[in-house]
Formats: structure tokens, sequence, C-alpha cells
């Protein structure tokens, strides 16, 4: 029953969420949908660990009822600039 009505709240964009921005990598990550706000708080701790762990920087948690479009939005720009810059040289 609970998951039905996370779908309801879900389908009607009131649906809760973890916004977890980070600086490096440059991301923003949505975790849940959850029912409620109280739920999200509890599950917010584990998500910042997880990307402690993998080495995110510059980490910024918000709670927020939307509805994502993207649960991952990645800064592609930062990407390609990256590697352009690892391209090795084809000069003589």
């Amino acid at each position: 029953m609970k998951e039905l009505w996370i779908d309801v709240l879900v389908s009607w964009g009131l649906a809760w969420w973890v916004e977890v921005s980070t600086e490096t990598p440059d991301c923003a990550y949505y975790f849940g949908p959850f029912a409620n706000a109280k739920d999200a708080k509890v599950s917010k701790s584990g998500y910042v660990e997880d990307l402690e762990q993998e080495g995110a920087r510059g980490i910024k948690v918000a709670i927020k009822r939307c509805k994502p479009q993207k649960l991952t939005i990645f800064d592609e720009s930062l990407e390609r600039v990256s590697k352009l810059s690892a391209a090795p040289s084809l000069s003589k």
C-alpha cells in the first residue's frame, strides 16, 4: 500500500527526494522517492557516506519535493575538457 501511495505522490510531483550536489565531481544526485520528509532525512546520511567513500567533495544536501527527470545530473562539459587535455599530442 505504501508503494502505491508513493507512486501517486511521484505522479503529482509531491514525493520527497534527497538532492545531493557535489562540487567534485560536478553532479547532482536524486535519491528517493519518499512518502514524507522524515523518511528522506533518515536516509540522507547513507547517501552522503557512499559519495564520500567514492571521493566526492563539496557535498550539499537538500530534502525537497520535486519530480526529477534524471536521477544523476553530470556536467558533461567538464568531462569533455578533461578528455581533451588528456589527449596525446600528435606533433613531431
